[in-house]
């Protein structure tokens, strides 16, 4: 095996044969002394190894890298929800137009409503602010957090029912209106508590965790128009 030799003197390079290792000679051409160096002294480099960690007899590793699974738009799934939300408008309009005879079942039902529509929301709202640099949920993991925070969402209504009637004595479809101060003092707090609900079930930033309850706050809010309700409790007839 040739052993390649640099002149120390005028940096030529050459190469030698074997046979001539350890020996000192002349350069061929600036005819200074060289020692051609010696098969232990050369450096050898070896390839950094491309999988580390535990390896079977054979020396392959026997770990296999995490792969990292994209959540891809699916049209299929987009259809079925803006399906649902026309279907959920259509009956919206349909129960506004009959809210007199329902009575007292108009509180069930829109209860019922913000329930129903709390996890598909959830999940489009994910997929459009969740962080594209993280590993998305998948399967019955995000199924599981979808339904967690649409009941979450939908509890928030409930929750400021419940303050505005104890408070106020606000009944569910009332027409009496309540000041702008206590309005705020009711949304307020339930936007942070929307926003900590979406964090801890998507691990949105808070800032995006906002705007995710907004959205469902948005689309829950379209429906109450639908049925010729106020914007929210408190705010006067539609």
């Amino acid at each position: 095996m040739p052993i390649r030799v640099t002149c120390p003197n005028c940096h030529t390079r050459f190469s030698v044969g074997d046979q001539h290792a350890g020996k000192t000679g002349a350069c061929p051409k600036c005819k200074g002394s060289i020692t051609v160096p010696k098969p232990t002294d050369e450096v050898i480099i070896h390839a950094p190894e491309l999988e580390a960690g535990a390896k079977d007899a054979r020396g392959k590793s026997v770990l296999k890298p995490i792969a990292r699974k994209e959540a891809k738009f699916r049209p299929n799934v987009a259809a079925a929800i803006g399906g649902a939300v026309l279907l959920c408008l259509a009956l919206a309009f349909l129960l506004g137009r009959n809210r007199a005879d329902l009575g007292d079942s108009l509180a069930w039902i829109m209860g019922a409503a913000a329930v129903a529509v709390g996890p598909p929301l959830a999940y489009g709202g994910y997929a459009f602010l969740r962080d594209d640099e993280l590993a998305s949920f998948q399967g019955r993991e995000l199924v599981v957090r979808c339904l967690a925070c649409g009941a979450v969402y939908a509890l928030l209504w409930g929750v400021y029912s419940w303050v505005a009637y104890q408070l106020w004595g606000l009944e569910i479809g009332s027409a009496e209106r309540l000041e702008m101060v206590q309005v705020a003092g009711l949304v307020v707090p339930l936007l942070g508590v929307g926003a900590f609900a979406a964090f801890v079930s998507f691990d949105l930033e808070p800032l995006t965790g906002l705007f995710h309850y907004a959205l469902y706050l948005l689309a829950t809010i379209v429906l109450r128009i639908a049925m010729q309700l106020p914007l929210l409790p408190g705010m006067g007839s539609g």
